[in-house]
């Protein structure tokens, strides 16, 4: 065996050997420490702790967005998932016969970014350890101190509650490798990171449910209120400085208000740039054909100064204007970082195809947002563009991984579907984390005839005629 498969062979058995004694708890026992893990990592002193030090880790983001992430987001999250049976039956359908049990998957391979390396530990083992996993971390090499960190604490919780602590687990020196190795490894593996990282999960020979890229392309039409949509837009756009694949990254704009709510979005502290500033901007964002980590979750500041332009030292984020999208026009894929891309249309028709044509180039299935009254625009692009999420009238950042602000499962972890190359076309969540067995009951009950089997198309099935019957 090479080294690498070596040192994850072990960190697997010790795995394995603690997910056997979970595999025994009661949902209550479950509930209890998972309940544990969040009441302690979301305290006021622990959450901020955390947040601070990812950023000073990383350098991206913004530590009252983190800190929100473990004092406010991951209490929500417990708060929905709590109510979800995941130990022994779990539903009952008398109707038809079908009793449903939940089973764990084993030892699941969690992928963590660097971009949310304070959350994503704690929401993937605690879902995990609902539905009786052990999990094993694989922290991104620019953020492995504070997954470690958060890690360790998790372990802690996991001793006093003497529970195993080797349920949950993290690679101490993170390489590809390594990461490669654990997901051939494990039974099933949750991947959040880079295109490249989610690309190898769905290749690793085992079950993966991955995320796709982000690109949200939001339209504002004629319908709203310009002041409350701008402020909208900036909530979402600078939340944890545009680290989160779910952040605004393009607007599309009616022609009849676009200059009023360009003024709007200058009163939220956008930076409105020109031409001459927009290609200076395009050549320190992208590196190689990727956006550079000089930029990605960086304040306005350091990427003005990158760029050599000024920006005031209000500027929440900047604005470029654009027409086109597809590879010739970079500012329409995603850029995590506080750029918003704005575009204008004519007709609704318009508005969709543009949509349409951002997220193709990037983001496929991923979502877009509509800040719109008019119902039947809201359900058009709903029905019109190969998205998983619309997010209506709400701060996109902020809402598609959902909140108590609308029904969506509330995530760290979005399934982009087929679009995406992804398994799912929803929101992560409980569900998602163990397997089901189904028994099914005989049932007394008439073999219906062809008039019940085929309802209201009987007849018209019935007078198809084909080459074969002749």
């Amino acid at each position: 065996m090479s080294e690498p498969a070596i040192q994850i062979a072990e960190l697997v058995s010790r795995a394995r050997r603690a997910q056997a004694v979970l595999n025994g708890y009661s949902q209550e026992q479950v509930d209890l420490i998972a309940g544990a893990i969040v009441y302690h990592l979301s305290r006021p002193e622990m959450a901020t702790r955390v947040a601070e030090m990812a950023f000073e880790e990383t350098g991206m983001g913004l530590v009252d967005s983190k800190r929100a992430k473990l004092a406010q987001k991951m209490p929500a999250i417990f708060h929905d998932i709590r109510k979800e049976p995941t130990v022994g039956v779990i539903e009952r359908d008398t109707a038809n016969g079908i009793t449903t049990i939940a089973k764990p998957y084993g030892v699941i391979a969690a992928l963590v970014p660097s971009t949310n390396c304070e959350a994503t530990p704690i929401f993937k083992a605690v879902l995990g350890i609902r539905a009786r996993n052990a999990v094993i971390c694989a922290p991104h090499p620019a953020s492995k101190k504070t997954t470690l960190y958060v890690v360790d604490v998790i372990r802690q919780v996991l001793r006093a509650l003497d529970a195993p602590e080797d349920l949950v687990l993290c690679i101490e020196t993170p390489s590809k490798a390594l990461a490669a190795e654990l997901m051939a490894q494990c039974d099933v593996t949750m991947a959040t990171g880079s295109g490249d990282m989610v690309h190898a999960a769905y290749s690793s020979g085992k079950p993966a449910y991955g995320v796709g890229v982000g690109n949200a392309a939001v339209i504002i039409d004629e319908t709203v209120d310009l002041a409350e949509t701008a402020e909208k837009i900036r909530i979402g756009k600078s939340g944890d400085n545009a680290s989160g694949c779910s952040a605004e990254n393009s607007i599309i704009v009616q022609s009849g208000i676009y200059d009023d709510f360009l003024r709007a979005l200058q009163a939220e502290g956008a930076h409105i740039a020109t031409e001459a500033e927009k290609a200076k901007l395009q050549a320190v964002i992208w590196e190689n054909g990727h956006v550079s980590r000089r930029v990605v979750a960086r304040p306005v500041a350091e990427i003005a100064a990158l760029a050599g332009i000024e920006v005031s030292p209000d500027a929440r984020f900047i604005v470029v204007q654009e027409s086109g999208a597809g590879p010739d026009h970079p500012f329409s894929g995603e850029k995590l970082s506080l750029v918003l891309t704005c575009y204008r249309y004519d007709s609704f028709d318009d508005a969709i195809a543009q949509v349409n044509a951002i997220t193709d180039h990037s983001g496929a299935g991923h979502s877009c947002g509509i800040h719109s009254n008019d119902p039947d625009r809201i359900l058009r692009l709903g029905l019109e563009t190969r998205t998983s999420r619309v997010i209506v009238r709400q701060p996109h950042g902020v809402a598609n991984s959902g909140s108590w602000a609308n029904g969506l499962a509330k995530t760290f972890s979005l399934g982009c579907g087929s679009w995406g190359g992804n398994s799912v076309s929803e929101n992560v969540t409980q569900k998602h984390y163990y397997n089901t067995t189904r028994i099914a009951e005989p049932l007394d009950r008439p073999v219906p005839g062809d008039d019940a089997i085929y309802g209201p198309l009987f007849d018209r099935v019935k007078a198809v005629r084909i080459g074969a019957e002749g």
